[in-house]
Parts: structure tokens; C-alpha cells; sequence
């Protein structure tokens, strides 16, 4: 049975494991998507994946340097190109982390440049996150999730045509979005991958095998 192929944006090696091993769990096959291959396109994929990873230039949201540490502008570059190419056809697409931000900005929302050490000590912050009800979030996880945090960025200002769709339990910071009218685009501020629940990638693997363009 042949695999269907999602793309996996990131910068190291060493990131990418435990994205490539989540989605290989759920029957996906990975292509490697990175700023050495700037002319890469979704030509012949059918999922993308944008993972974690470092700030975005925030001049790509209208905003000065205030917080925001060792951007890397060949990256965003390359996701917001194939972002928008994904979202312009319908493509299932996954953000986590860095990923949930960059696809704020895609859309025209910005950025908390630095939100303090709250949810960037190690090991990674443990907490819960309320899921609103009648959101794709909400279908696939329930009302709430524990999840692992690693960041000092968060959503601020959401882009048109997304919805907040988890919310840490003690606090206003964002932590899933998605954009209602298209078959999966969905963002999660916490780390999946790196968690035994396997339930967002099914997810997601669910809607690449039913994707037509």
C-alpha cells in the first residue's frame, strides 16, 4: 500500500525526529521540507506539516524588534511561501509551536514577542489547556488537554478567518487555533509529538487520506 506523502518543515535534524516518527506512526510518509531546499513545492504531497523551532521576523507581522531573539528569515521565507500555497488549495495542514505562530502571521495576525520564562523552563512546563466547545480541537481532544509547553512567544493579535480553539487553563495565552471552512488547518502551541497521545496526528492523517485537490 503506497504511503501518503505530507511535507515536514524545519531547520536541524535532530528536531525533525520526533516529528517524522509521530506522523510515521500514524502511516504517513515524510518529506523533508528545510531553507537548504528554498525552491521546494507541495507537488506531489498531500499534508504539510510546519514545526517548532526559532522566532519569526517580526517585521513579517508590522512590528519592530521588541523581544523577539535570533530570527531566522530564510525559514520564514520558505513556510509562509509554502503556507500560503497549502492554504490556497485546500491542503491539510498541522502547525505546532513556532508552526501555530507562523500561520498566525500568514494570515495576517501577529505576535506576542516575549511573553517572560513561564512556559520556557525545563523540563518543559506541564499544563492544562480548555478546548471551546464546537471546534475541530474540541472533536478531536475533548474539553481540555494536558499538555507540554516550551516557548516565549505567543499568538496576540488573531488573523482574520482563524478561531481560538484551546486557551491555557490559568491564563489568556492561545494555544490552539484553526481556520473553520477548509477540510484540517489546525495549530497547537504545545509539542505533540513528544507526547504518547497520538490523536492530532490521526487526525490529521485522517483528513491527507481523504484530501482531493
Amino acid at each position: 500500500m503506497v504511503k501518503p506523502k505530507v511535507g515536514l518543515t524545519f531547520r536541524f535534524e535532530i528536531k525533525a525526529v520526533p516529528y517524522r516518527q509521530a506522523l510515521r506512526d500514524v502511516g504517513l510518509e515524510v518529506v523533508d521540507l528545510t531553507p537548504e531546499t528554498p525552491a521546494a513545492t507541495l507537488a506531489g504531497l498531500s499534508g504539510l506539516v510546519l514545526s517548532g523551532g526559532s522566532d519569526i521576523e517580526p517585521g513579517r507581522y508590522g512590528q519592530a524588534m521588541l523581544g523577539t531573539r535570533d530570527p531566522d528569515p530564510e525559514r520564514d521565507e520558505l513556510e509562509l511561501r509554502l503556507a500560503n500555497e497549502a492554504l490556497a488549495i485546500g491542503m491539510p495542514l498541522l502547525a505546532i509551536c513556532r508552526g501555530m505562530q507562523l500561520l498566525n502571521v500568514a494570515l495576517g495576525g501577529t505576535l506576542h514577542q516575549d511573553i517572560g520564562e513561564a512556559h520556557t523552563l525545563k523540563p518543559p512546563v506541564l499544563h492544562r489547556v480548555d478546548i471551546v466547545p464546537g471546534t475541530r480541537l474540541h472533536a478531536i481532544l475533548g474539553d481540555s488537554v494536558d499538555t507540554n509547553s516550551r516557548h516565549h512567544q505567543a499568538v496576540d493579535e488573531l488573523a482574520p478567518g482563524l478561531l481560538r480553539s484551546g486557551i491555557v487553563s490559568d491564563g489568556e495565552t492561545v494555544e490552539g487555533i484553526e481556520k473553520p471552512g477548509q477540510p484540517f488547518v489546525l495549530g497547537v502551541q504545545w509539542h505533540p509529538e513528544d507526547l504518547p497521545d497520538r490523536r492530532l496526528f490521526q487526525a490529521f492523517a485522517s483528513a491527507v487520506l481523504h484530501w482531493k485537490q
